[in-house]
């Protein structure tokens, strides 16, 4: 008889470039995307997950995924409640909801830049948005 772990396994989860995704994507550890996905991608809660995307990946749909990597292109929003990492090829046509952002010479965001709290729920600080004109549309191409 088989024992099963009382943890569960830790790993990387690889969409290589020759596959595309139809569908939500929901995942606890590290997404690393080479190929497309067409759906919203979310994080396990209470997960330190992160989601690679790569200069040949693509996703159209949201992201709610603590830490988040962009080298390729995002059709949607970004939610991230502690890391955005913008790569050099990295175009995000969508608002970005973030704790901590880098953004490197090359990337490039056609939407909001939102700063969110640590911990705080983003789909507060969503609906909070739409109460408050404060935020600026950004078209921002680092170069």
């Amino acid at each position: 008889m088989l024992k099963k772990k009382s943890r569960g396994e830790s790993g990387v989860t690889l969409i290589a470039n020759n596959c595309e995704v139809a569908g939500d994507v929901h995942f606890s550890d590290h997404l690393l995307i080479n190929g497309t996905i067409k759906g919203d991608i979310f994080a396990q809660p209470g997960s330190e997950a992160i989601v690679t995307i790569s200069e040949k990946g693509r996703v159209k749909g949201d992201i709610r995924v603590p830490n988040v990597i962009v080298n390729g292109k995002v059709f949607g929003d970004i939610h991230s409640d502690k890391h955005v990492e913008l790569a050099a090829k990295a175009e995000i046509k969508g608002n970005v909801y973030y704790n901590l952002i880098e953004m490197v010479m090359g990337s490039r965001v056609d939407g909001n830049l939102v700063h969110v709290q640590k911990g705080k729920a983003v789909q507060a600080e969503t609906s909070e948005l739409a109460r408050t004109s404060t935020v600026t549309n950004v078209k921002t191409n680092i170069a």
